[in-house]
């Protein structure tokens, strides 16, 4: 059976997903929560969340606290409803108004483009939802008005992945704020960075929890697929951040996460890395939620390859930053998937092949099994692979840079640049047009602009 006609068959078993309701335990030292989902007629979900408070603050709204986590069950459904795709949602415990509902719906869809793409499943935004609400209990109206005014030295959260954007974030803030970071299911690089920046005891760990009934579906052949989790991110650091008193959450997304993955489409694997996700959460949170935290990303003015230059120049990371999801749980770089070739890609300009393989530990660039991804990345191939990777344009930028550097050095070029020159245009280049950069679609302040552009010159 294809998965078009599975997805069918599963929709017309299943005709129901229904959010049952949610509780948390809040008390001083955080709080955690419990989710209650079912396909109908399949499985019950049960996934669970704590957060840490780790600052001490006057007081908490309790009906604010009740909507964040109402909303951040809104996000981690969608997890749970891809197992069958019901079409019709129901939420037992909030009467969502239209504009609520067309918000989460706007969110599932862009959220689900790669798990529709890669699954070979043909939909669309009108059909593939309908939410239906059981309660008459409205949205509790806004508690604060949320803005990005900076008053004396910024409060300022920073979600720690383990990979370099966030060490450039982390790096260009810890003098000019009072920098907090939050890591979601730590590991070894996300440890090991908030070490090295010597904010250990800064640093709120929170922990989400896969219902395993999800993960025996899975095993079972039930549809699954890439799903936003940057939404995920976005709505428990609110939650993260109201509670322990910080005014900001600043993310470290790129321009460069605005690009569709696959070309001409709208599937993008970081739709909720995007600036259009960022602007969608920044409007539902000050006009349905008002936890006074503000949302933005950092990094947005730029590109890929830039931060990947100011990366460069913070050698005690080096060694101990990884973004491989292959290898995140043996922590290592795994040097066979395209995450791996971008990231080589992306800093090859900026780095020796001495430092690089100190880094990686192989030269990807010699590697002949690599040439397919290698393809995606530059644009030889449509289809970028399904990873959080740079733009195009500065994937070719930087090869075009690397493959300078080798014949300047006079070495002989490894096997993915010949190939490269057989195919592509070598003559020009645009790395010092997308390194000088500066876009203008973001959501920072002057405060903020400013620590970015100083840091450009």
């Amino acid at each position: 059976m294809s998965r078009q006609d599975f997805y069918k068959k599963c929709r017309q078993d299943y005709p129901t997903f229904t959010y049952q309701g949610y509780y948390y335990d809040l008390n001083d030292t955080g709080i955690s929560m419990t989710f209650d989902f079912s396909i109908d007629g399949l499985s019950e979900f049960h996934p669970t969340w704590s957060i840490p408070r780790i600052n001490k603050i006057d007081s908490v709204d309790e009906k604010l606290i009740d909507e964040m986590v109402f909303s951040l069950g809104m996000v981690e459904l969608i997890s749970y409803w891809k197992i069958a795709c019901p079409p019709t949602v129901i939420i037992k415990d909030r009467k969502l108004s239209n504009e609520q509902i067309d918000w989460w719906k706007k969110l599932y869809w862009g959220g689900l483009g790669e798990f529709y793409y890669t699954n070979g499943i043909e939909e669309n935004i009108s059909d593939f939802m309908t939410v239906s609400c059981e309660s008459d209990k409205p949205s509790n109206p806004p508690k604060f008005e949320t803005g990005n005014a900076v008053n004396g030295t910024p409060k300022v959260l920073i979600p720690v992945g383990g990979g370099k954007d966030s060490v450039v974030s982390i790096e260009l803030l810890k003098n000019n704020a009072d920098v907090n970071c939050y890591v979601i299911n730590s590991r070894g690089a996300t440890d090991a960075t908030v070490q090295v920046a010597e904010l250990t005891d800064k640093t709120i760990y929170a922990k989400r929890t896969l219902d395993k009934n999800m993960l025996d579906l899975n095993a079972k052949g039930f549809l699954n697929g890439h799903t936003p989790f940057s939404a995920l991110v976005a709505f428990s650091s609110i939650i993260a951040g109201y509670l322990n008193g910080l005014s900001f959450v600043a993310l470290s997304n790129e321009s460069s996460a605005n690009e569709s993955t696959v070309a001409d489409s709208y599937v993008n694997h970081q739709y909720s890395k995007s600036y259009e996700f960022e602007e969608d959460f920044r409007y539902y949170e000050r006009t349905f939620i008002g936890s006074g935290v503000y949302y933005f990303s950092f990094l947005r003015p730029l590109a890929e390859l830039q931060i990947a230059m100011l990366f460069s120049r913070f050698k005690k990371y080096h060694g101990i930053f990884k973004s491989c999801n292959v290898g995140s749980k043996q922590d290592i770089w795994c040097g066979h998937c395209p995450k791996c070739l971008f990231v080589y890609i992306i800093l090859s300009p900026f780095l020796s092949l001495e430092e690089l393989d100190a880094i990686f530990g192989k030269r990807l660039f010699e590697d002949e099994t690599l040439m397919e991804d290698f393809d995606k990345l530059c644009g030889i191939l449509p289809e970028k692979p399904f990873e959080c990777v740079g733009s195009r344009d500065e994937v070719n930028a930087s090869i075009v840079e690397s493959i300078r550097k080798y014949e300047s050095e006079g070495r002989a070029l490894p096997v993915l640049f010949s190939h490269y020159k057989a195919s592509k245009d070598t003559s020009t280049s645009a790395f010092k047009a997308i390194t000088t950069q500066y876009s203008t679609e973001h959501g920072l302040n002057e405060f903020f602009e400013n620590i970015i552009k100083d840091a450009l010159k």
